[in-house]
């Protein structure tokens, strides 16, 4: 039977599901320190950030520390997809168990960086997520297309083609122990 990105997904979620979670902190701080690295090469830029479920890498650290200096947003539900609003506590739990800031009347139409939460990739490293379509109708709502990286907090990767020509594709993936460039495919385990 050949691999559907419905298959993959549960694959997926059943792989980060199932991970011990004694060391959940350990592979947060790998990958908060890994996507701090990463940001710092940016000056003064918009950087669009998620906030985690449960289950996905927790990046309230990187959060914290880049809304220091950076303009920071995070999703905010509307419809069959969000808009993006400004950072500010408290978050309130809303739609899907998801966190948000409050609502805001800004039209933010520019953002250089957006670290996007993900389920797999495939082997053109789009974006399997959890299946509503989110990020790739906010994604091709965008005049210009960001630097976006992938977070993962379990490494979930097919070298099979099963996303769709809309399914977002990222310039990088950060997962506790790999690394991966759009530019050359290559995978680093780190």
């Amino acid at each position: 039977m050949p691999l559907t990105k419905t298959i993959f997904r549960q694959n997926c979620l059943d792989k980060i599901k199932n991970s011990p979670k004694h060391n959940r902190v350990y592979k947060n701080a790998k990958i908060n320190f890994k996507l701090l690295k990463e940001l710092k090469k940016f000056k003064n830029k918009k950087i669009l950030f998620y906030t985690s479920l449960p289950f996905e890498a927790n990046t309230a650290k990187s959060i914290k520390i880049m809304r220091r200096k950076y303009e920071i947003f995070v999703p905010f539900m509307e419809g069959e997809s969000f808009k993006m609003v400004p950072f500010r506590l408290p978050l309130k739990k809303r739609k899907f168990g998801i966190y948000e800031a409050g609502n805001s009347l800004r039209k933010i139409k520019k953002i250089d960086v957006a670290i996007v939460p993900v389920v797999g990739v495939d082997g053109n490293l789009q974006r399997v997520g959890f299946g509503k379509g989110m990020y790739d109708r906010f994604f091709a709502k965008l005049k210009k297309r960001p630097y976006t990286i992938f977070i993962q907090s379990e490494f979930c990767y097919t070298k099979e083609f099963i996303c769709d020509d809309y399914d977002i594709t990222c310039d990088l993936i950060i997962t506790p122990r790999v690394e991966v460039q759009n530019k050359n495919m290559a995978i680093n385990r780190k």
